[in-house]
């Protein structure tokens, strides 16, 4: 064979299908080289992040509400008392930094005071059945119940045991009790100067008298009638509050909360009365 008839042939040769044979083309070796791995879907980008965010880290003020809700409902607590009863734990508050603080201090108590706060709920409140549920309550979630855990569990049951505490003293007394409620409406009668005695004057009467009463006594036998009839004023008043608040009526609830502090005042002189101790009425 002559050189230009192989230079031919060989260049024939090199012409991608030029070749007689039936097999398929196979891909230039440059191509499969710098041909990329196949990346992973959206969706396992975003699955295979999300898991390793939630397994690194706590969850950010940008996720989802209804996601994190879910999850806060649905995943059991792992301090949890395990005999406790489901309905001590507090309904949690969309509008509160804490997702154990319930919407208002009667949500601690959901077994004494499952109606909530006036007007659905009554004003006055069975104390020995809220004690109860109270005790209860704080021995689920008694900070030293928690310490072997140590760490986040029991900051935990600390801030829920000074809750529970601070939700059973304002609403186990009438007075506090009713000035919450009338916080809730704006009206702070505790700082108001303006809302006294003054101009009652029936009411300014009965104080002087239960305060001189109160001076007078030897024994605490003496202060016997004034504690029996100043605890009925105590309960009517609490049921004025209540027609009060069911009703709504923000100014009569305001008077009557008046007259209830110095009721409530005059039953804790006497109840820490001393012989020869100088009487102080709060006003």
């Amino acid at each position: 064979m002559s050189t230009s008839t192989a230079r031919t042939a060989t260049t024939i040769a090199r012409i991608p299908g030029s070749s007689s044979s039936s097999s398929a083309p196979r891909r230039p070796e440059h191509m499969l080289a710098t041909t990329p791995s196949i990346s992973p879907s959206p969706l396992q980008h975003r699955a295979r992040f999300s898991h390793s965010a939630l397994a690194s880290s706590p969850p950010s003020s940008s996720s989802s509400p209804s996601s994190s809700s879910a999850a806060e409902a649905t995943a059991p607590d792992a301090d949890a008392d395990p005999d406790a009863e489901p309905s001590s734990s507090p309904a949690p508050s969309s509008s509160s930094s804490s997702s154990d603080e319930p919407p208002t201090l009667y949500g601690y108590f959901p077994a004494t005071l499952p109606d909530g706060p006036p007007p659905r709920g009554h004003f006055p409140i069975d104390t020995s059945l809220l004690r109860r549920e109270f005790l209860r309550l704080q021995a689920a979630h008694h900070p030293d119940k928690h310490a072997p855990s140590g760490g986040p569990a029991k900051l935990r049951a600390e801030r829920t045991s000074a809750a529970i505490n601070h939700a059973y003293r304002t609403l186990a007394d009438p007075l506090l009790r009713a000035q919450y409620l009338l916080g809730l409406r704006g009206v702070d009668v505790a700082h108001d100067e303006a809302l006294r005695a003054a101009d009652q004057p029936a009411l300014l009467a009965a104080v002087m008298d239960a305060h001189e009463a109160i001076e007078e006594a030897v024994v605490p036998a003496d202060l016997e009638p004034l504690r029996s009839e100043n605890d009925g004023r105590v309960r009517e008043s609490e049921e004025v509050l209540e027609d009060a608040f069911r009703r709504d009526d923000v100014d009569a609830a305001k008077r009557e909360a008046v007259r209830l502090r110095y009721w409530v005042n005059i039953r804790d002189s006497i109840h820490n009365w001393e012989e020869g101790r100088p009487v102080v009425l709060q006003h």
